[in-house]
């Protein structure tokens, strides 16, 4: 698959099965990260893979309601960072932009993997903190799920994630 393709191919499906998660795939998912651009290569991305199934129930708990459909997933990637891990150049911090760099190359790679691999905003970063020992002076950024698409729409969506679920984007191939 070539980038492009990765590209649009990329959808934040909430619709998942179960997908196996190896070592072998979180160290390919890390080094797609590692590959990407920062300010003087600092690389300030941090990430916890999330696999194992009881520390993952535990991460259920800081989802917003809204995502319980993640419930599903077979990994969950914590990303965070911190200002003082970048370039601080007078006014600009470069921690979010190099560490968002880093996660969508993370994102494309489990694309091009056929995995669905979709960040989101609702959750609790003080849970995830505590839950995955994450000091308080880092950011956490966002959480993405992880898991293998399937379409048999999941039941408990509401009626507008049904609608995105099932929009199709083959006019773009």
């Amino acid at each position: 698959m070539d980038v492009k393709k990765a590209i649009i191919k990329r959808r934040a499906y909430r619709s998942l099965k179960p997908v196996e998660i190896t070592e072998k795939l979180i160290h390919d998912l890390a080094e797609c990260a590692q590959l990407s651009a920062s300010c003087f290569n600092n690389q300030p991305w941090r990430y916890v893979f999330v696999y194992d199934p009881s520390v993952l129930k535990e991460m259920h708990k800081a989802l917003s309601p809204g995502n319980a459909w993640a419930n599903d997933a077979s990994m969950i990637i914590a990303v965070f960072s911190k200002k003082e891990d970048d370039c601080i150049i007078h006014d600009r911090e470069y921690y979010l932009f190099d560490a968002g760099m880093a996660t969508r190359l993370l994102i494309l790679r489990a694309t091009e993997l056929g995995l669905v691999a979709h960040p989101i905003a609702g959750y609790s970063p003080k849970k995830t903190r505590e839950i995955l020992s994450i000091p308080d002076y880092y950011n956490v950024i966002t959480l993405i799920i992880v898991g293998k698409h399937t379409k048999k729409i999941n039941p408990i969506l509401s009626d507008k994630q049904v609608e995105a679920e099932k929009k199709d984007h083959k006019e773009f191939l």
